[in-house]
């Protein structure tokens, strides 16, 4: 299964490598210009053998530390943003002259987490992607740190770049990070941790694992990078974490060598739409169901109806984003619901008659329709 998985990797054509804070950048926080030089060299070749490529890359307040002679990283948002602010033009420059060195050229482009909730905002980033990599143009893709804050951060560019692989349909997303790969407990801790080079289904025992692993590895650690493999392999992108420091490392993967750890693309992807509804907009709230709205749901494809609610939680208003759990609090679901939480109080629980004499003749009938519900 592992071999046929990584053969596939050779056919690639889309190709997103994320690199990290870590492996940019040195223990004061400057630029690693050599480290730069090497991976732009790497994926210049990766775009000489006609495949599109994207970079998702950290740095910008690396770049503002070594540019305005910091000792030390700043802490507060504003100082963050600042030192962005200096850095981020610095940093496309470097990217920008290695690049033109070996003929090609870049495209900076700033996201927010806002840029994904928004479904609007959403496409518009879709399109602008799609047609830069008809250009042929390799755009280089950050968090924009000179005006993202906590509310809308996505905290690290594990999942920006996962949720990028998703937007662009990418074939293979490449986490490059200062850690192997997904290991059986932290290795700089443990001299005994095993590599773990193929995990074929994110199973609660790989979940355990991750929390075990997760210290300082990488600038998001083990979790969010497990995070980022359930967006991608659910995109129907397949993930590969490797180390960065590995010389070749993005030649040795897209030529299907067993470096890392492979998560592979499941072979049921879901589409553009439910993709965005099940791993872009922030969840305000939950939903609790009997079994029976369950097997409803997952079983025979149907709505989710008020009567098969047990319980609501959250603040939530019509056309926001829900958890759907099961009777013990396990998520299998996620949808856009037609009901305020407020509402869904008032009618859990009761038939489709009973809803319209307590709401209204324009109530909804589903409290989720099928069409804006995804299993999870």
């Amino acid at each position: 299964m592992e071999e046929e998985a990584r053969n596939l990797l050779t056919k690639a054509q889309t190709v997103v490598v994320k690199v990290g804070t870590s492996t940019l950048t040195y223990s004061n926080g400057k630029l690693n210009l050599n480290y730069i030089e090497r991976i732009v060299r790497e994926l210049a070749d990766l775009k000489n053998q006609s495949k599109n490529v994207i970079l998702v890359s950290s740095g910008a307040i690396g770049a503002g530390i070594g540019k305005l002679g910091l000792k030390k990283k700043p802490k507060t948002i504003p100082e963050k943003q600042a030192v962005a602010a200096v850095g981020q033009g610095m940093l496309i420059q470097v990217y920008e002259k290695l690049f033109g060195e070996y003929g090609h050229t870049v495209a900076q482009v700033l996201l927010t987490r806002e840029d994904i909730i928004n479904r609007k905002r959403y496409i518009n980033s879709q399109n602008t992607l799609s047609a830069l990599l008809k250009l042929g143009v390799i755009p280089i893709i950050n968090e924009n740190d000179t005006v993202a804050v906590e509310e809308i951060e996505f905290g690290d560019n594990d999942n920006l770049s996962a949720l990028v692989a998703s937007l662009i349909n990418a074939d293979l997303l490449i986490n490059l990070s200062d850690i192997e790969g997904f290991y059986t407990s932290n290795p700089h801790i443990n001299p005994e941790a095993e590599l773990i080079t193929f995990v074929e289904k994110i199973t609660p025992d790989i979940e355990n694992l991750a929390s075990k692993t997760d210290s300082s590895l990488g600038t998001g650690g083990m979790k969010t990078k497990l995070q980022a493999a359930k967006i991608a392999i659910n995109a129907g992108v397949s993930l590969v974490i490797a180390s960065g420091q590995k010389q070749g490392i993005i030649n040795k993967i897209t030529r299907g060598e067993v470096t890392g750890t492979l998560f592979p693309a499941q072979a049921k992807a879901l589409h553009s739409r439910k993709r965005w509804i099940a791993f872009c907009p922030t969840i305000q709230g939950s939903i609790t169901v009997d079994k029976g709205a369950q097997k409803a749901v997952v079983k025979e494809g149907r709505s989710l109806l008020p009567s098969g609610i047990l319980w609501v939680d959250g603040n939530f208003e019509r056309g926001d984003t829900v958890r759907v759990l099961d009777e013990k609090g396990n998520e299998f679901a996620r949808g856009l619901v037609n009901y305020s939480a407020k509402d869904l109080l008032k009618i859990k629980g009761e038939r489709t008659k009973e809803i319209y004499n307590i709401l209204g003749d324009e109530s909804e009938s589903e409290a989720i329709h099928r069409d804006n519900l995804v299993i999870i």
